[in-house]
């Protein structure tokens, strides 16, 4: 609970000096710091539904969803995806969140989908497009509750959160209406799209955009262990602190029950136990923004996975940036 005062005190005094100050040189710096912030109560609506939180559910869903709903995150509706997406993580029919595309569903779109897929910036902003219709060959939405996604008997917690997030988006037009929609824009129109972007940016990076060739599975070769070390811990430098240490990902999806205050000493003592299988995050430039070359280069290069095999590798479409483009 204090890692949540701390990030609302944050956000919220943020917000009063960049609506004190209303200048072009404080709103830049207010965008890219309320962003990071929105990304820091994202995760620890996201341990709360890991259970990571508290021991107490109740307390569980009421805090997620105050976090959740401020970001426009509908709680239950992601909650139970994100569950899905650890239950199945590395495998790739079964995974929820940023999944490689087969080689029959790649070859299935357009040039231009494919374009805008692997290019700068839409995949960064592609979070609310999958919240209402998720990825590419699968149906549903984290907002209906008679979506494939959920059981019949999580229908009334999906219920739940659709009607906060909505709750929350009339707030916003309402203030819109009272503040001026230049303001609202710039005081939380802005940040959000940041807080996307960091979205994204950390679920690719953590799962995709390997510095080093990683395999996807299916069939017998799946495993929840193999799954989970298909992931990679990234580091953000001095950010790490402020969206609570989610770049140490491994251990976090081989044990997500742990709280993400505790994530950084579990891995140090589970390197010696994975060996190998532990890959260090590499560091090839200042901090963090490296990460940006490391997604530039896999979306020149991983493209898809072949229709056939249960241990799979990305596949680049030369046609897509050329071969001279993806070395």
């Amino acid at each position: 609970m204090s890692y949540v005062v701390r990030d609302v005190a944050v956000v919220f005094g943020l917000a009063v000096v960049a609506a004190y100050f209303n200048n072009w040189v404080v709103w830049p710096l207010y965008w890219f710091a309320q962003g990071t912030m929105f990304w820091a109560l994202f995760v620890l609506g996201h341990d709360c539904g890991h259970g990571s939180f508290s021991n107490n559910p109740k307390l569980n869903s009421v805090v997620g969803h105050l976090l959740h709903s401020a970001i426009l995150v509908p709680y239950h509706g992601w909650r139970i995806s994100h569950r899905t997406h650890h239950q199945n993580h590395g495998h790739v029919e079964n995974d929820e969140s940023w999944q490689p595309l087969s080689e029959k569903i790649y070859k299935s779109l357009d040039i231009v989908t494919r374009t805008l897929r692997f290019t700068l910036p839409f995949p960064m902003l592609a979070y609310p497009v999958y919240l209402w219709s998720r990825s590419p060959g699968k149906k549903g939405s984290h907002f209906h509750p008679d979506s494939d996604l959920f059981a019949p008997n999580e229908r009334k917690y999906v219920i739940t959160s659709t009607a906060c997030w909505t709750a929350m988006a009339a707030m916003i037009a309402c203030l819109s209406f009272v503040m001026g929609p230049v303001q609202m824009l710039k005081l939380y129109g802005i940040p959000y799209w940041i807080f996307v972007m960091w979205l994204d940016l950390a679920t690719y990076l953590h799962h995709h955009g390997h510095d080093e060739k990683l395999p996807w599975y299916r069939g017998k070769e799946w495993s929840y262990l193999r799954g989970g070390l298909t992931t990679l811990d990234r580091d953000y430098g001095w950010i790490n602190n402020i969206h609570h240490d989610i770049g140490t990902h491994v251990i976090h999806h081989l044990f997500p029950q742990i709280p993400h205050y505790h994530l950084v000493e579990a891995t140090e003592a589970a390197k010696p136990v994975l060996g190998k299988y532990y890959r260090e995050p590499k560091k090839s430039g200042p901090l963090p923004f490296y990460l940006l070359g490391t997604l530039l280069r896999s979306m020149k290069q991983d493209h898809y996975v072949s229709d056939a095999g249960d241990i799979l590798y990305y596949q680049t479409d030369p046609k897509l940036y050329g071969p001279d483009k993806t070395e």
